[in-house]
């Protein structure tokens, strides 16, 4: 399934590029038509991070003419294990200056659009349209659900992937006919549910193998051969090395693309799917009662800190230690109470990573009859961002 829009007859291949792409020229699947069509193609790229990374640097080295950034993080140090675009002295430069000068020492022919921005409901039609397809590389469930419905209101196909710890998925959506995120995951599962990739972990090559998949769809996409992942969801696992293949169907009750659609324009994603976020870190419903990390080592300095209950899994606690008093996974929490070694009436902090576990266990434990309850603001992120930088974070 060719993009249609293609102008090829604008593409012409200079002598540079004949030797450059001749490998892929001596393919009859390819060809000179095919490299043309990659040259008049432009991609946009959601993220420049683990995904992003194998997508624009291959891309770019296909010779797809224009790829386009969204992003508006800095290159951490932490980033590297996976990060391939960036590398240690990109540490502190904006991801787009990274990825714009790898992607041009790679191929000096491609074009590349900036866009240091966060996606949203308000710009992302102003973004997408202006590309022949997109490749989602995000790591959260609000921007999925905006890229999708932004692709599929746009008329632009999505190659997704995902990935968290040893697995990873691909797909195709919102090609012609073709089913789209909604039709795979219908509403998002609940806040905390699925833990994020920085709370769960990632094979430092997982995104290599997804991310370079993903391009691979891009360009059946663009040259219109091969059968794309339309329709279908890939499955893999790194640690059995195996893949497996879904059926993904379109649903007539879709709401953006079903028989009677009722989102009509985007919507407040972050609101849908129950995890709104302020600057990078989980906001807490309010009727959960917090105390900040301030407060927690200032008490803890005049002799009187109140019991600290930590909810992460016990390597996070190897990681980084904050000096709770007990640890119990939160998703172990509800059959453990009894094991909780304050009383029901004394003062416990719950601490996580970010704030949103524990949030969640302060709840658990109020209903449960824990009257003296309160959420740690931040977790160890914000204990080692204001408190003790020799804490470590990740």
């Amino acid at each position: 399934m060719p993009i249609s829009t293609l102008d090829t007859d604008a593409a012409t291949l200079s002598p540079d590029e004949l030797r450059r792409y001749n490998r892929h020229l001596i393919l009859p699947e390819v060809g000179k038509e095919g490299q043309q069509k990659l040259k008049a193609a432009s991609v946009l790229l959601v993220g420049a991070g683990g995904l992003g990374s194998p997508l624009a640097l291959y891309l770019a080295a296909a010779g797809v003419g224009r790829l386009g950034l969204v992003d508006f993080d800095v290159v951490d140090e932490s980033n590297l294990q996976r990060q391939v675009l960036h590398g240690t002295k990109d540490v502190g430069r904006p991801k787009l200056q990274s990825a714009r000068d790898r992607i041009k020492d790679v191929n000096p022919h491609v074009a590349v659009d900036l866009h240091e921005m966060r996606l949203t409901s308000e710009n992302a039609l102003d973004v997408i349209p202006e590309y022949d397809l997109v490749a989602d590389g995000t790591d959260n469930f609000p921007t999925r659900y905006l890229v999708n419905d932004a692709c599929v209101l746009a008329g632009v196909p999505n190659v997704y992937a995902s990935i968290f710890r040893f697995e990873g998925q691909v797909s195709v959506f919102g090609a012609p006919g073709g089913p789209d995120y909604r039709d795979l995951y219908p509403e998002p599962p609940p806040p905390g549910l699925v833990p994020s990739c920085a709370e769960g972990g990632v094979l430092g090559v997982l995104p290599g193998l997804v991310g370079t998949i993903q391009a691979t769809e891009v360009i059946k996409m663009i040259l219109g051969v091969g059968e794309p992942l339309i329709g279908r969801l890939l499955l893999i696992d790194a640690l059995s090395m195996s893949f497996r293949t879904l059926k993904v169907r379109k649903d007539p009750n879709n709401p953006i693309s079903g028989e009677n659609p009722t989102i009509t324009e985007l919507i407040d994603y972050e609101q849908f799917c129950g995890i709104p976020q302020q600057n990078g870190r989980a906001q807490q419903d309010d009727a959960v009662p917090e105390v900040t990390v301030q407060t927690l080592h200032a008490r803890r300095e005049a002799g009187n800190a109140p019991f600290l209950l930590d909810v992460r899994k016990p390597y996070e606690a190897e990681i980084a230690d904050i000096g709770a008093d007990q640890l119990i996974p939160v998703e172990e929490l509800a059959e453990r109470l009894a094991e909780v070694r304050a009383d029901q009436d004394d003062e416990i902090v719950v601490h996580c990573r970010s704030g949103a576990r524990s949030a969640r266990a302060v709840t658990l434990m109020r209903e449960a009859g824990f009257s003296n309850v309160a959420n740690l603001a931040g977790g160890t992120l914000a204990w080692s961002e204001e408190i003790d930088e020799a804490v470590p974070t990740y």
